[in-house]
């Protein structure tokens, strides 16, 4: 389909590039031109030669056209356990309330509830979402079916899937759809043996791949990891080669200047998911020193178990002011660091890096903000207010791959909500009686 976006504030992820009036064009699955209406006429002339047809022409009326957001860590179908297991801490948690739950749930329930996170991520901007959860093929078929891009890693360990299965993931998925991509992970030190850790960095070095895994959320993990390996997680994976070929990590809550040197070395990514962190008393990662030490940061929400929105806003908000806590210094980290967390830095981080930016010839994987609310006027700063103001009620449509998903309210996934809705019902009745 091609459509013409015009009138709008488009704010492109560029580095270098302010944000400017003009107009983003999008034909198939792709962004054809992006610039002021000017330029567009000197494009058509110069290349185009004449006119293109047009499908759908969007007066955007002054609203911002801007690259979605990527919700770099998440667990999807842990929407049946929202609100179900809440104010615990972690290792309770999860050993007490995630586990014995998660062995009853099918993999046609998983694909079921995967699209309520879905609807979600599309109701707040999200256009790509980094997926680790039980059973990848049916996680793939909801994001696909729906119309919504999804890159997934392995929550493989010592009681869940496998080294074989890891393997099968990840030649089978990879190249399946336009949707789905798989990297290579597990789920962390703490639940994988060190057998089960070498067997990963074999497929590691077989493919050449980067890896990924939940790494130093909690004291607990890290001391208990000292006490097992004289190392910490990020250490033992280095020593073991794991991050022989890049990767990163889920939370790095409790990092230390060596781990920190070593993330630099490898190229690691740290996302951060600081709802989460909170909800269960994790800590607060030092994403300024992150910063500091040149490694790159993205952001995630965490599964809507332990968060429980699905919403980029709030983890930026979080992240921003968090971080000036932390470092008792308000101007600590600046509102543009953090959306670039949030959106290039997200999809770097999960390889999308054709959907990094708005830009010719790049992945048309776009969502419109609405300026025409309180919350986001007068309009003296907008990417600070994307940041520290805006909210998920200021979408009003995201696109994903030339495709609008969602606009004003009306979802386009091939499925009605209430459907989807319903059938989240039955599974949660069967599973908690």
């Amino acid at each position: 389909m091609n459509i013409r976006f015009y009138n709008a504030r488009v704010l492109t992820m560029v580095p270098g590039q302010d944000i400017f009036m003009g107009e983003v064009w999008v034909m198939g699955d792709r962004i054809a031109f992006v610039g002021t209406m000017q330029e567009g006429k000197k494009y058509i002339e110069e290349k185009l030669k004449e006119a293109p047809l047009w499908e759908r022409e969007i007066d955007c009326d002054g609203n911002i056209i801007m690259p979605g957001f990527k919700n770099a860590h998440t667990h999807s179908a842990m929407t049946l356990m929202r609100s179900r297991a809440d104010d615990l801490p972690l290792q309770d948690w999860l050993g007490n309330q995630i586990f014995p739950v998660e062995a009853k749930m099918t993999e046609e329930d998983i694909y079921h509830l995967s699209k309520i996170a879905i609807m979600e991520y599309l109701t707040g901007g999200v256009t790509a979402a980094f997926e680790m959860y039980l059973t990848p093929f049916s996680v793939a078929d909801s994001f696909r079916d729906c119309g919504m891009r999804c890159v997934q890693t392995s929550c493989v360990n010592n009681f869940s899937q496998s080294i074989e299965l890891l393997e099968r993931y990840y030649n089978e998925l990879n190249g399946r759809d336009e949707y789905n991509s798989f990297i290579l992970g597990l789920h962390a030190e703490y639940t994988c043996s060190r057998e089960l850790l070498e067997q990963a960095s074999e497929l590691v070095h077989k493919y050449k791949a980067p890896f990924w895994a939940h790494i130093q959320e909690t004291k607990k993990e890290l001391s208990e990891c000292m006490e097992r390996y004289g190392m910490t997680p990020i250490e033992l994976f280095d020593e073991l080669g794991l991050f022989d070929y890049g990767g990163g990590g889920y939370h790095v809550v409790w990092t230390t200047k060596d781990d920190r040197r070593i993330m630099k070395k490898r190229g690691l990514y740290a996302v951060t998911n600081p709802a989460s962190n909170l909800k269960l008393a994790s800590g607060i990662a030092g994403i300024s020193r992150y910063i500091e030490d040149d490694i790159p940061v993205a952001i995630g929400t965490d599964g809507p178990a332990s968060n429980n929105a699905l919403d980029m806003f709030r983890e930026m908000f979080l992240v921003a002011t968090l971080a000036k806590v932390k470092d008792d210094d308000a101007s600590s980290i600046d509102a543009s660091r953090v959306l670039e967390m949030a959106t290039t830095n997200g999809a770097h981080a999960m390889g999308l890096n054709d959907a990094d930016c708005l830009s010719e010839g790049k992945l048309a994987d776009l969502i419109m903000l609405d300026m025409h609310q309180p919350n986001m006027q007068p309009v003296n700063n907008i990417i600070k207010n994307i940041v520290y103001s805006a909210g998920k009620t200021n979408v009003v449509m995201t696109m994903i791959g030339g495709i609008i998903r969602y606009e004003n309210g009306k979802f386009n996934i091939g499925v009605e909500p209430e459907e989807v809705y319903k059938k989240a019902e039955e599974i949660s009745k069967r599973i908690y009686g």
